[in-house]
């Protein structure tokens, strides 16, 4: 199959992910939970993307071009429900990044959701979830000041800039924190394992 072929199916996929979103914000109905149609379309964009991976290897910009590779790792971030896509996906990238072929911002952003969602401190920050203030925060990393290095080494903003980034975003997309933000962590964590994050 021809790359640019491969390339306009990858943007399609992305489209369809950032559309069900809109929709999901100008209803009000992003939310606290995990929506089922938006899971869905994880799930089937996850598996339509790794029979494309099995195709032509991790989808770099070389081989298809940097809109569809950018592309590509949006849905690679969106896969949740597929963790061990997601770390398939990682090895793949990491070995993109140490040749070069590979955005290392991608990496970075790929390896703290996988860290988060197994329960391990991020090593850059940038995944963020409801606190116990009802404000949108960093989930738990290792150390700030080493957070912030590895963030800068990467071209990226402090951690303190990009948690109010976050706060004026889910304020602009009139997000609301949880009612009961302890329910919700045991439906997040009998989730977790119901997907395989955790046992």
């Amino acid at each position: 199959m021809e790359f640019q072929i491969i390339a306009e199916k990858i943007i399609k996929l992305k489209d369809a992910d950032l559309e069900l979103r809109n929709q999901l914000i100008r209803s009000g109905n992003l939310g606290n939970r995990y929506n089922k149609e938006m899971a869905d379309l994880h799930n089937r964009n996850a598996k339509k993307l790794n029979k494309i991976i099995k195709l032509i290897g991790y989808p770099t910009k070389a081989k298809v071009g940097e809109q569809a590779s950018d592309a590509a790792w949006l849905i690679i971030q969106h896969s949740i429900g597929q963790p061990e896509f997601m770390r398939k996906c990682a090895y793949l990238l990491e070995q993109a990044v140490s040749e070069k072929r590979a955005n290392p911002k991608h990496l970075a952003f790929l390896k703290d959701r996988i860290a988060s969602y197994e329960g391990k401190p991020q090593i850059y920050g940038s995944s963020f979830d409801w606190d116990e203030q009802g404000e949108m925060s960093p989930k738990p990393y290792d150390d700030l000041t080493k957070v912030n290095q590895r963030r800068k080494s990467l071209g990226l903003n402090t951690i303190q800039e990009q948690t109010q980034i976050m706060r004026e975003q889910v304020k602009r997309e009139n997000q609301l924190p949880p009612e009961d933000l302890k329910k919700r962590k045991e439906e997040y964590d009998k989730w977790r394992k119901s997907v395989g994050w955790i046992k």
